[in-house]
């Protein structure tokens, strides 16, 4: 069996990659670098450019689903031209895909979609556990930007695509992610939370992210998912997870709000919002998380 992915060349959509090729899964995948074409071995890459409408077509031959990982790192500085990458890359490349697919008129195989979304979809949320039925309003920038995409994803239904969706939390990975920019500080003693610390983090190990993909794929699911751990923590606690894995101390008293702000202005929403996101739909689908509570996730990522 084949699939198509978007993004495989990002942390999450090579991790993708390897698992499913040890599956004996076929892959195609799409770049935007002409460079990156042949970069994943014994994967077959085409080229696409969202921005402009260019899409390889042959790269849908023979595939059955499609994972959708496309979109530009948040984790960079939200100048306004950046904020327009954030939301251009996700919304301009899932509308391509399904012009594309229209324009074959049925003349394909692909039966499915599994696309990345992201629990920054919720509001703010200091004391309430949020579910997958829980009201979403595009009030702040990610909020916009993740509501949009999971709209332009529907269109799929449209084409007789079933639709899978995970809004995935914070994604915890050797080699990057959310902990990347958190490590360094941590590992000289110096970690620290940020405003109260009292808010919630939903986070996922990157494993885990892979296996309900592929698991998503093997049994067909439908619907929106939260791919998130079943035990989310405050964030001052997560900083104590990090430290602890580290064999670090932590003692340093939390970044005001105010300072965060200053200095990056409302990227600093990352940190500061609150998202206390239930896992219980992905647990009565009997999916066993292999790393469901955050130290040992977070041992296994310092290891």
């Amino acid at each position: 069996m084949k699939i198509l992915i978007t993004g495989a060349t990002g942390l999450l959509g090579q991790a993708i990659v390897t698992k499913a090729q040890s599956q004996g899964l076929e892959i195609n995948y799409l770049s935007t670098s002409k460079s990156k074409l042949n970069r994943l071995p014994t994967a077959k890459g085409f080229f696409w450019n969202p921005s402009e409408g260019i899409l390889d077509r042959d790269c849908f031959e023979g595939v059955a689903a499609i994972f959708h990982l496309a979109g530009a790192s948040v984790s960079k500085r939200w100048t306004k031209s950046y904020k327009k990458q954030i939301f251009s890359s996700r919304v301009e490349s899932t509308r391509l895909l399904v012009s594309k697919l229209r324009d074959l008129k049925g003349s394909h195989s692909i039966k499915q979609i599994i696309s990345a979304s992201a629990i920054g979809i919720y509001p703010s949320d200091q004391e309430n556990t949020l579910s997958e039925s829980s009201p979403v309003v595009p009030k702040s920038f990610m909020e916009q930007v993740v509501i949009a995409w999971e709209k332009e994803v529907d269109a799929f239904k449209d084409l007789n695509i079933a639709i899978t969706k995970f809004r995935i939390g914070l994604v915890l990975t050797r080699k990057g992610g959310v902990l990347g920019p958190l490590k360094i500080p941590t590992a000289f003693g110096l970690g620290a939370a940020f405003g109260n610390g009292t808010q919630g983090q939903s986070w996922i190990h990157i494993d885990d992210v892979v296996a309900l993909f592929l698991k998503a794929h093997k049994e067909r699911w439908e619907g929106v998912y939260n791919a998130v751990a079943p035990n989310p923590v405050s964030q001052t606690d997560f900083i104590q997870a990090l430290a602890k894995a580290l064999k670090r101390p932590y003692f340093l008293p939390a970044i005001p709000k105010t300072l965060l702000t200053l200095m990056v202005g409302e990227m600093s929403s990352l940190v500061l919002d609150s998202h206390w996101i239930s896992a219980h739909k992905i647990l009565d689908k009997d999916y066993k998380f292999k790393y469901p509570k955050l130290l040992e996730a977070m041992k296994a990522v310092i290891r």
